[in-house]
């Protein structure tokens, strides 16, 4: 991970399988004064620095590019508090008539990959400063569209440098980093009990089948990576 995103700093590298909001996650942001990447955990949800009730964070745990900035809990972070949230899958449900089908869904072969995020820093009324940051939307690329309307945004490593820059206001040349992505990317139907948040674990990933978009068959597959990240 160090390597990979060229970051420092100390982080809890126990896998985990099933996060949800305002659980922490993992960020990494750039210091404006030195330029070096770091690692900072993060609640996800963003909460304001305005807010006067955190629980807007429930609300915020998604930014629509479109609208990013534009919408007043997004419109100052995506300026200058621009971050990075590294993974390596995430889920989306296919609705049925009566029961919601979770897939994974993984860049490649199941690499570590990095959403574009927003993060913001709110005080509680007792003085301490809470971390929050959001995952950025866009519109999906073909291996989604049928299961649902909108996918998160994927940075491709050329792009981080820019997208994580707090001091380029470029707001077109960062908003034009939010289209959907066209790199390799393949999905699986997983264990449906994805669906309880309390649980985890490597068998929540467990698949028969994987579909990719360089390729419309589907094949078997062992086990996925158990790569220390976090999956949304």
């Amino acid at each position: 991970m160090r390597e990979r995103f060229d970051a420092y700093g100390e982080y809890d590298d126990a896998p985990r399988y099933n996060i949800a909001p305002s659980q922490p996650v993992l960020a990494i942001r750039q210091e404006p004064s030195t330029r070096r990447r770091s690692f900072s955990i993060m609640q996800w949800g963003l909460i304001p620095s305005w807010a006067k009730d955190p629980t807007i964070g429930f609300r915020t745990i998604n930014a629509r590019s479109e609208t990013v900035t534009t919408m007043p809990s997004f419109r100052e972070p995506f300026e200058s508090q621009r971050c990075l949230i590294p993974a390596d899958g995430f889920y989306e449900w296919m609705r049925n008539r009566k029961s919601k089908q979770p897939y994974c869904f993984e860049v490649g072969d199941g690499e570590v990959f990095a959403f574009a995020g927003l993060w913001d820093r709110w005080t509680d009324p007792r003085g301490e400063a809470v971390e929050s940051c959001t995952i950025l939307t866009t519109t999906p690329n073909a291996i989604l569209a049928d299961i649902h309307d909108r996918m998160p945004a994927i940075l491709r490593p050329a792009d981080y440098d820019l997208w994580l820059n707090p001091t380029a206001h470029n707001a077109e040349s960062a908003l034009r980093l939010l289209s959907p992505y066209a790199g390799p990317i393949r999905r699986y139907p997983v264990s449906t009990r994805v669906n309880q948040v309390q649980n985890d674990g490597s068998r929540l990933r467990q698949t028969r089948g994987i579909r990719s978009s360089s390729a419309e068959s589907v094949v078997s597959v062992e086990e996925p990576d158990t790569a220390a990240i976090p999956i949304f």
